[in-house]
């Protein structure tokens, strides 16, 4: 592989301008003061209970997400080139899921293999002829970037349907405000504290038509689901209620919350939990989680469900290598961001080629997430490649393969001191009646020694995100 491209650092060993003031104070402050500011954000963050269950485990479910003292910084010139290209991409994707339950006129002009939508499993065809409201599909998107050796940054994925990792985003900013207020008060760094209120405006920008004060609630699976903390915390930052499936009923196709207060209607569903599970009389009926009749109010125009249903299939990994094409179909313009180089093991020839070049790429499961389903090639054992061999073998339609890149690196404080480690980077933005990118969003970092896998789920960390006004 290629040298990583240093975020803090230029070629020759140099300090990056935009990194200078951090660097000034690293150095003015003694260590001992740094890590009595890191047992301090542990402490907190454990004392508010931020914390990420990881399934599967045992004993101890629980964790704490690492959190990194060293920013991730972005130059403002930098910022404004992806803020391009992120709206620009979650614009194509949106026109993109209403084609496709609409006319689906990029499925009838061939640009697009018909047979990758439609038989898509994520595709919902109860979906198709819905209008959905200010013609949005995914409110609330994450698109994860990664910069390769060249410096030039790639989307690795789009996250269209339950984008997580917000809250980690604004706690972390908040822990650096307090552990470096000196810091904030000589630099213009763009504020992320707004989220909260932009998120519960494009709710309700998006509720049904003529509801003159829409009432909003977050939809959670409950307090076993991993990302559990988040919903709460969104709930009360935005000020309306968390509920869960019980909480909800269905009469003459609208939408109640059983509150202390007695019934209450409730016209835009934040929804965290998969469609498979939202209304037990359309998709699984064995779903305890969801609302019976929740759909149909949602096809009566009733009630707005933010993402909405049926959007994984714009996120599918095995669409994914087509977005630039949606781009240039819907808005006749070139793409921003480019996508990483990408290999559908359904066609004969990148499968041949993926099994000759295992041990150099990056193979993944294309309904895959949280750093699952996936072979990293170079950092393999043979038993593992032949393993992962026999699996694609089986279904080779149900992965994708690309090239194994050099991710950034940011200086990060580990048990041995200050070293570099991998990272990326899922901007958060909004969709409404106009697409709003929030400046910076989650920095993840790989915390082992040459990992390349951020996710929090594969033992990763975070850090806060500074976009640079001037």
């Amino acid at each position: 592989m290629p040298p990583s491209y240093d975020e803090m650092h230029d070629a020759d060993g140099h300090v990056r301008p935009h990194y200078r003031d951090f660097d000034d104070w690293l150095h003015a402050t003694p260590d001992e003061q740094i890590a009595h500011k890191r047992r301090e954000a542990e402490i907190s963050f454990h004392r508010v209970g931020i914390t990420f269950s990881v399934y599967g485990e045992e004993s101890g479910n629980e964790r704490l997400i690492p959190f990194d003292i060293v920013p991730r910084v972005l130059p403002a010139r930098e910022w404004k080139v992806l803020e391009a290209g992120l709206r620009q991409r979650v614009h194509a994707l949106n026109l993109f899921l209403g084609d496709i339950y609409g006319e689906q006129r990029i499925l009838r002009d061939r640009r697009i293999p018909a047979e990758l939508v439609l038989d898509n499993s994520e595709y919902r065809k109860d979906m198709q002829g819905l209008k959905v409201a200010c013609n949005t599909y995914s409110h609330v998107s994450g698109i994860d970037l990664v910069r390769a050796g060249d410096g030039e940054y790639y989307v690795l994925e789009d996250n269209l349907r339950v984008a997580s990792g917000v809250s980690y985003m604004l706690e972390n900013r908040r822990m650096m405000a307090r552990l470096t207020p000196e810091l904030f008060a000589r630099q213009q760094i763009a504020p992320v504290e707004r989220y909260p209120d932009a998120l519960f405006e494009v709710l309700r920008q998006c509720a049904p038509a003529n509801v003159d004060n829409p009432v909003v609630a977050v939809l959670t699976p409950g307090a076993a689901n991993s990302a559990y903390y988040e919903h709460a915390f969104l709930a009360q930052q935005m000020g309306v209620e968390l509920v869960e499936g019980a909480d909800l009923y269905v009469h003459d196709d609208m939408v109640y919350a059983q509150t202390t207060r007695g019934a209450q209607r409730v016209h835009v569903i934040y929804r965290r939990i998969n469609d498979d599970f939202l209304d037990p009389t359309v998709f699984r009926p064995e779903s305890m989680l969801g609302v019976p009749g929740l759909f149909g109010a949602y096809r009566a125009g009733n009630v707005t469900l933010a993402n909405a249903p049926g959007t994984g299939v714009g996120d599918d990994k095995s669409v994914y290598p087509y977005v630039p094409e949606m781009i240039r179909y819907y808005l006749s313009e070139d793409p921003i961001l480019h996508n990483v180089p990408t290999w559908q093991l359904r066609n004969p020839d990148d499968l041949k080629y993926t099994l000759e070049h295992l041990p150099e790429l990056v193979v993944k499961e294309v309904h895959g997430a949280g750093g699952y389903g996936m072979l990293v090639g170079p950092a393999s054992t043979k038993a593992e490649i032949e393993a992962f061999r026999a699996r694609i073998l089986a279904d080779p339609g149900n992965y994708i393969a690309q090239p194994t890149l050099s991710l950034s690196t940011c200086p990060t404080f580990v048990e041995s001191g200050l070293a570099p480690r991998h990272i990326d980077l899922r901007p958060y933005i909004l969709s409404g009646r106009r697409i709003h990118v929030v400046p910076g969003g989650l920095t993840r970092v790989a915390l082992r020694e040459g990992s390349l896998v951020v996710n929090s789920s594969q033992g990763g960390g975070t850090k806060d995100t500074w976009v640079m006004e001037s």
